[in-house]
């Protein structure tokens, strides 16, 4: 039986010792996305910015399709969002022609309609410059630690790990315990043999799948001391785009510009084709996967492509403002990134169930 475990991925700075909470109240964890491009006011896809709380990106969007009258198809977004949460982001929909909608005729409770406008090109996944993150954490026991923490990691970067968001609803007690993901439980069932029928939940389960492949990856890579060095033929990622490039002999000139946080160095997103990296590098990578011969076989065998992905991130735009035992940051980070991986390096946030 193969068992997928989260419990053991490292830490850049070390585990941190304070604790709070985190989540208590829907306003406690804000998302705004930015798209980073002008909407033309014209074309086929009607853009919509929604306010949502306390509902999953999928079920809007099904709402949006519905009301629109349309495949569900023809809705798309950027990037999914927390459910328990505060967000702000993009809906496209596609429609030929010049009709429109009254949209004050979509009434879903938890939502609002911030601004609608045409663009002349379809809204995809990731197609975001990326998301500000405002989120209060309450009963903190040391928050000047979190604070230096934080601006440690505005300075330093922190593993770019996928956050438990995306292995499903896991929390810790106030006794410590921790529950497992919903979508992690589901990706073991699939690798022990168990068929998925609803699709869905086998793409939630593969994502989960991959994820925890990478995340266990990046936490191989911090313990070999490897996470913060440029070395020949690692593969690497410039900051803020999707390029990537083998590093050649000499490394001087890219460990400069990673400690100016122009780039960042990578780790695998597995699937079918070969790996990218060279040499040692190629060879560390090799014998992970080794470790993990059943895991990466079986999502070689989904149609998925191998890709790569940067293995850090740095918060920008940090903010901190300490109202006692309470914090409230603020911070940007690239799309695809999880602020829970950033507090993750900074506090032990505790979720009550």
């Amino acid at each position: 039986m193969i068992a997928l475990d989260t419990s053991e991925w490292q830490y850049l700075f070390g585990q941190p010792t304070s604790t709070g909470l985190l989540k208590q109240q829907l306003t406690d964890f804000k998302v705004r996305e930015h798209l980073g491009y002008k909407l033309t006011g014209e074309g086929e896809h009607i853009y919509i910015e929604l306010e949502k709380a306390g509902l999953n990106t999928a079920y809007v969007a099904e709402q949006l399709a519905s009301f629109c009258k349309l495949p569900l198809r023809q809705v798309t977004y950027a990037g999914r969002k927390d459910k328990y949460a505060v967000t702000q982001q993009w809906f496209g929909i596609h429609l030929p022609g010049k009709a429109e909608f009254d949209w004050s005729g979509f009434t879903l409770a938890g939502t609002r309609i911030l601004h609608t406008q045409r663009h002349n090109k379809k809204l995809r996944t990731g197609q975001l410059k990326g998301n500000t993150f405002t989120i209060t954490l309450r009963e903190v026991s040391d928050p000047e630690q979190v604070i230096e923490r934080l601006h440690r990691a505005a300075d330093e970067g922190v593993p770019n790990y996928f956050g438990s968001q995306r292995f499903g609803v896991q929390r810790i007690s106030e006794q410590g315990e921790t529950s497992r993901g919903g979508n992690l439980l589901l990706a073991e069932r699939m690798l022990n043999g168990e068929v998925i029928k609803n699709r869905n939940k086998r793409s939630m389960a593969l994502s989960a799948l991959r994820s925890w492949l990478f995340n266990d990856m990046l936490s191989a890579r911090i313990s070999a001391g490897l996470l913060t060095t440029v070395n020949t033929g690692d593969v690497v990622n410039l900051s803020g785009s999707n390029s990537i490039f083998v590093a050649e002999e000499d490394c001087s000139e890219l460990n400069r510009r990673l400690q100016e946080r122009d780039l960042s160095t990578t780790v695998p997103l597995w699937g079918d084709g070969k790996l990218d990296s060279l040499g040692q590098a190629l060879a560390f990578e090799q014998e992970l996967a080794e470790q993990y011969s059943a895991l990466t076989a079986y999502l070689a065998s989904q149609r998925l492509t191998q890709d790569r992905r940067a293995a850090i991130i740095w918060p920008q735009q940090l903010e901190c403002d300490r109202q006692g035992d309470t914090l409230i940051v603020s911070f940007f980070l690239p799309p695809g990134c999880f602020a829970t991986s950033v507090l993750r390096e900074c506090l032990n946030t505790i979720e009550l169930a």
